[in-house]
Parts: C-alpha cells; structure tokens; sequence
C-alpha cells in the first residue's frame, strides 16, 4: 500500500452558493433591450405628460406645464441614476464576497493539505521506525545467535583452557541479554551432566599415556568447577545485577565435585541419581518449586541449614555418606522414604508442614530437638540404630512409628503431640516398645472430648 501525498479533494459550493450552503443572490446583467427601450419610455412618458397637460392646460399655464413635464423627466432620470447606483453598490459587494469566499477556501484547501501531508509524513516516519526497531531486533538475535554457537563450539573443544573461554562467553552472554539466561543455565547444566569419573593419581612408574589421561582429567575437573561455580554466583539474589533470577536446574545424574549453592533461589530443581563428591553445601537457600533429591549419593557432608523448600521436597532412596545438616530448614512436603543416613543428622529447629520418614535408616545419631510437625509426621519402619532425639519436639497432626526400630530409648523430653502417636510393632532393641513417656505429661494423649 503506497502513501497518496495528494491533498484531500475539497468539494467546491455550486454557483450562486456559499461556502456555507446558503443561496448567494446572482446580479445578472442589464439586457440591452431594457436600456434601448428603458429611455426612449421615458422621454415619450416625459413627452407625452406634456403634450396632454398642453392639450388640456390654459394659455396662462403653459410654462408652468412644461416645468412640470421637465421636472417629471429630471424626476424619471434621477431614478433612474439612483436605481444604476444601487445595482453599483450591490455588485460591488458581490464581489467583495465571492472574494471573501475565495480567500477562505484557499486557506481551508491549504490547511487540508497540511494536515495531510503531516499525517503521510507521521506515518511514514512510524513506518521507517518500526522497519528499523525490528532491524535492529533482527541483528541482535543474530548477534546472540553467532555467540551462542561460538561459546557452544568452544565449549566442545577437547582442550581444557578453550572450554574454559567457552563457558565465559556463555556466562557473558547471559549476563548481557536476559531472555537467554534460562538457556545458558541448561546448557551448563547438560555440560556437568556429561559423564565424568574421578581417578587417583597414577603410580610414578605408570606410563606417560597414563599420566596424561590424569592429567586431561584433572583439567576437566577444573573446567567443571567453573562450570559450578558459575551457576552458584548467578542463582544469589544478593548479587544485585549479577543475579539471574530463580532459574531452574537440571542436574540429573550429574557428576558434582564440592558443590557450593549457598544463598540462592532456584526455580525447579532436578537432581535425581546426581553424585555430590567431596563437601555439599546447600544452605540458606530457596527451592520455589519442586527439588528432587531422589536416588542421590552425598559421598561426604551435606549442609542444608536454613534452606526452605516452598513447594514438595524429594529425597527417597537417597543417601548421605557423611554428616546431614538441615538445621532450621523449613519443608512443605518433605519426602525422606528409604534414605539412608551413614553419619549423623541434625533435623533440630526445622519446621515441617508434614514429612515422611518411612523405612529410612539412621546409622547414627538423629536429632529432631525442637522441630514442629505442623501436620503428619511418618516413621513407618524407620530403622534408629544409634541415638534418637526428639526433645521440645511438637507433632501437631497424624504421628507414626509403625514398625521403627529403635537400637536404645528415644529421648522425647518435652515432647508434645496433639494425637497419641503409633508405635504398633515397633521395636526396642528387638523387643516390642511402647515408650512410657506417651502415658506421661511430657506427651499428652488426647482428652475423651478430641
């Protein structure tokens, strides 16, 4: 569709009209027959006054007759000079007007024309803007696109310090365009998911092919420390501009060495099957959405105090090598079923909505010491083999230790629980057990009323 620069058509009043619409009255010429037979009338009315006032006047009057006669003809001219002189003025004024009018359509046609021509020029302009915003929107994706590609390829090169540029383009390409933000958290992602085995260093006397395949690997364990790194520094919301936003993370069966996601905010998190060697520290942290921890192996210490897990927390079949911290954790749905705990852990001060414990194994000391149950709390079958505390412990909702085992007593001081807890089947030392302290004050059982 291509731009008129033509004005506007304006209509044009018809003749003997306005600009208004109003009638104009048209002065049409004098006929020539009106004067060639106007004048002569008039002498022959002039004359013929006098010849009847002399045909019928006395001798005596005569003069005064003639007079009469000349002044009926002066009279007659005057007339008609005044009359001439009307028809003057009126023309005069006619064309005054149509002037007038003349003039006044010049300047609305002059005015359309304008306001026309503005409005191509506006449009015309918005049109080169738009054409040029989306040129420049174009170019830039293509700009994104050719960095991606060129990080990619770095990052697919077999010599350690290119992969290590690869992963800096990356982070700088995130950090510089957020709408890829996402993308370039999976793609590092998918590179710490790549398969990576940790191998001790070879004898002295091994060969130098041997040397250098350890000395490749331990490259590659830099470059995914970086890799760790990287995603640790932009997942904290104290960072301020460097702060990606709560990102999710796939990190299922992955390879991590000293994983460090202290003070972050993760979106959804996957780290099914995922293996954490060397010290986990996962503390202060936010999980917005679902985290998975099933299948998982912590080879050394785990901290995840002061975390909060908003939506459902999954760690069955999981398992904790070294110490579990989770003190003053906080879990909507906390899945804990079939973990094994192979050193110690510290549930003291968390806050669960509710959580399942069912078959999972303390090999170790377990402290739940002012912890708040808000609803269920399920042991079912849950194996205690070294210390269980439970002291200032509060089980608001459905509590159950069906079938747990229990290698000595429980301290449950000051524990409370609004419903009489289930210890059917469970054991103490291989024997049945129903702890004395739930008939106690310590753990009131619910009155007749409830």
């Amino acid at each position: 569709m291509t731009n008129d620069a033509r004005p506007p058509t304006t209509s044009t009043p018809p003749p003997g009209s306005t600009s208004s619409g109003e009638v104009r009255p048209v002065l049409r010429p004098i006929p020539g027959w009106v004067i060639a037979v106007g004048i002569p009338m008039m002498l022959l009315v002039a004359i013929g006054a006098v010849w009847l006032m002399l045909g019928v006047g006395m001798d005596s009057t005569k003069l005064d007759v003639i007079r009469t006669g000349g002044t009926l003809g002066v009279g007659l001219g005057g007339v008609l000079v005044l009359w001439l002189a009307i028809r003057r003025q009126r023309s005069t004024e006619l064309d005054l007007l149509a002037k007038y009018e003349a003039h006044e359509l010049a300047e609305r046609t002059a005015a359309n024309t304008l306001a026309h021509q503005q409005a191509v020029a506006a449009t015309t302009q918005a049109h080169q803007e738009q054409v040029a915003a989306d040129a420049r929107i174009l170019a830039a994706a293509r700009r994104i696109t050719e960095l991606y590609l060129k990080a990619a390829e770095l990052l697919g090169s077999d010599k350690a310090p290119v992969r290590l540029s690869g992963l800096y383009a990356l982070e700088r390409l995130a950090q510089d365009n957020e709408t890829q933000r996402q993308t370039i958290v999976n793609v590092l992602c998918a590179y710490l998911r790549m398969p990576y085995e940790l191998t001790e260093p070879p004898p002295g006397h091994a060969g130098s092919e041997r040397h250098e395949q350890y000395r490749a690997l331990v490259q590659e364990r830099e470059v995914r420390l970086t890799a760790q790194r990287l995603l640790g520094d932009h997942l904290q919301p104290d960072l301020g501009t460097a702060y990606w936003g709560p990102l999710d993370l796939d990190l299922v069966g992955a390879q991590l060495i000293d994983f460090n996601l202290n003070e972050a905010n993760i979106g959804i998190a996957h780290f099914g099957h995922a293996i954490f060697t060397g010290p986990t520290t996962i503390a202060d942290t936010t999980f917005t959405e679902i985290a998975m921890f099933n299948n998982v192996i912590f080879n050394d210490l785990a901290w995840f105090d002061g975390t909060k897990f908003a939506n459902l927390a999954r760690f069955p079949n999981a398992s904790f090598g070294g110490t579990a911290w989770f003190r003053n954790a906080s879990f909507e749905h906390a899945d804990f079923d079939n973990v094994s705990f192979n050193g110690s852990a510290w549930f003291n001060d968390c806050d669960f909505s509710s959580a399942t414990f069912s078959q999972a194994t303390f090999s170790k000391n377990v402290t739940f010491d002012a912890t708040a149950f808000s609803h269920h709390a399920l042991f079912g079958k849950t194996a205690f083999t070294g210390q269980a505390d439970f002291v200032k412990t509060n089980f608001s909702g459905v509590t159950s230790f069906e079938g747990a085992a229990f290698a000595s007593p429980p301290s449950i001081s000051q524990a409370t629980c609004d419903l009489a807890p289930d210890f059917g089947r469970a054991t103490l030392a291989g024997k049945p057990y129903e702890p004395k302290e739930f008939t106690s004050a310590d753990i009131p059982k619910p009155s007749p009323a409830d």
